[in-house]
């Protein structure tokens, strides 16, 4: 989940194009990016691209008249999950979960096999993240959008993004606390200027953010730059833990290797590093 690309759910060959462009997933967007009289044809489009890759649908918020029809038109065999937008409340939560659950029932499907991404977007989202972390066990990461954030606290952008770093640091801490996967990073809407997006990523990366929700398929490759481990740090995490293993068998609690101090948490961050398959 180091990628997850936007597509407006009216424009079918651009969904298409999406499920080409090698992101992690797709989020067929029914909410902001499509406009009123275009609704129905965005649901029949997201409809069409389940099974078709790892695919997410956006709906429109709860407080809309329009989510309960759109989960209609797109629970159904192949939807990974779906994107909750403006969440403020474990109430939201639970009352997507319980419609999903419903009518992925009604045509045979394991509910639990589907997602629900919440996207914080508010004041009150940050505030209520906890209990939206603990709302569903449909909730395995959580999200927030930059635009309706910012706009809601009045805040300017600026381009070290520091007025992100409160909601970066609140959404690791509340994931690892509840349990879930690390958070998903907000967009970047200048899709033309790489090096943003770049900067934008590592830093999201250095809060414990596992991936990047982007506008455009060339965003897709830079998320995967940031979020994917290089050889170095490879070769750092494999040099740790050899370290600390020979320090194990001597029957020491700490070492150090190339002049870095090694312990049982730098230990432990090398093995998260490598991934649970990584034979020693």
């Amino acid at each position: 989940m180091r990628s997850l690309l936007f597509v407006p759910g009216h424009q079918g060959t651009r969904v298409d194009k999406a499920l080409a462009c090698g992101a992690d997933a797709i989020i067929v967007d029914l909410e902001d990016a499509v406009p009123a009289e275009a609704k129905s044809a965005a649901r029949v489009n997201a409809a069409a691209a389940r099974g078709r890759g790892r695919v997410f649908v956006r709906i429109n918020g709860v407080h809309s008249e329009l989510w309960r029809d759109d989960l209609a038109a797109v629970v159904g065999p192949g939807l990974t999950g779906i994107v909750l937008p403006k969440a403020e409340s474990a109430d939201e939560v639970k009352a997507v979960g319980a419609a999903i659950g419903v009518l992925a029932t009604s045509v045979g499907l394991d509910v639990g096999a589907m997602e629900v991404l919440p996207l914080i977007e508010s004041a009150a989202g940050v505030e209520a993240l906890s209990a939206i972390a603990r709302s569903s066990p449909m909730v395995r990461r959580l999200s927030f959008g930059v635009a309706d954030y910012s706009l809601d606290l009045g805040l300017s952008p600026t381009a070290d993004e520091a007025p992100l770093a409160y909601i970066r640091s609140r959404l690791s801490h509340v994931s690892r606390a509840a349990g879930l996967a690390p958070p998903i990073d907000s967009v970047v809407v200048e899709v033309r200027d790489g090096a943003r997006f770049l900067d934008s990523a590592r830093r999201a990366r250095a809060f414990g953010m596992a991936g990047k929700l982007c506008l455009h398929p060339d965003q897709v490759a830079l998320a995967h730059q940031v979020f994917t481990p290089g050889e170095v740090e490879l070769n750092w995490a494999r040099g740790i833990l050899s370290a600390w293993r020979e320090a194990v068998a001597r029957g020491e609690s700490a070492t150090t290797w190339e002049g870095e101090f090694v312990d049982a948490p730098v230990a432990a961050r090398a093995r998260r590093l490598l991934g649970d398959d990584y034979v020693e």
